[in-house]
């Protein structure tokens, strides 16, 4: 089961082209848990709350996982990943719970799509970053951390329907070459 993440910073379209993909394969895909549980308790959120979330993106994971593999399906998509929370942790809090970056490390999925930060900003309760100079230095911060995880990696950017013909064409190379 090839397993593929989408990752980058706010408001980049990763919860819509997770989608996209899902139903483009037909297989299954994990929406961000982080959104459920904090719609639940509210925007405001602490190391210990990144960690649940954590826990709870791994069980998404999982869960879509089994779906995709119970309808004999090559890949699964993942809609976010431990690298938004490890970075938000990092930054909120300066500092990250070991098992995440270990989880990222020794865990790699097959495919990471990082998503740019050209599409416009879309304000949401549960966002933090519009202004575009943070956007973009969010959006390096990932690539660094990406160079760092030994797992493949494919940025993705331009407008909805570029990006989608884009994540198809990393994933059908990745669908190749497995």
């Amino acid at each position: 089961m090839l397993r593929v993440s989408l990752t980058g910073p706010e408001s980049t379209g990763k919860s819509t082209l997770s989608r996209l993909l899902a139903a483009h394969y037909g297989t299954a895909h994990a929406p961000e848990y982080a959104r459920a549980y904090l719609d639940q308790r509210g925007p405001a959120y602490t190391l210990p709350d990144l960690e649940a979330i954590a826990r709870g993106q791994l069980a998404a994971e999982a869960q879509a996982t089994a779906e995709a593999a119970a309808a004999g399906k090559p890949v699964v998509f993942f809609d976010t990943d431990l690298l938004v929370i490890k970075i938000w942790a990092e930054h909120a809090f300066g500092q990250c719970p070991t098992w995440i970056t270990d989880h990222l490390h020794q865990h790699p999925h097959d495919l990471t799509l990082l998503l740019d930060v050209d599409l416009p900003w879309e304000p949401d309760p549960l966002r933090e970053h519009p202004d575009p100079a943070q956007r973009q230095y969010f959006y390096e911060w990932y690539r660094r951390e990406l160079q760092g995880i030994p797992s493949q990696f494919v940025e993705v950017g331009g407008p909805p329907t570029e990006r989608l013909a884009r994540a198809v064409a990393a994933v059908d190379a990745l669908l190749r070459n497995s």
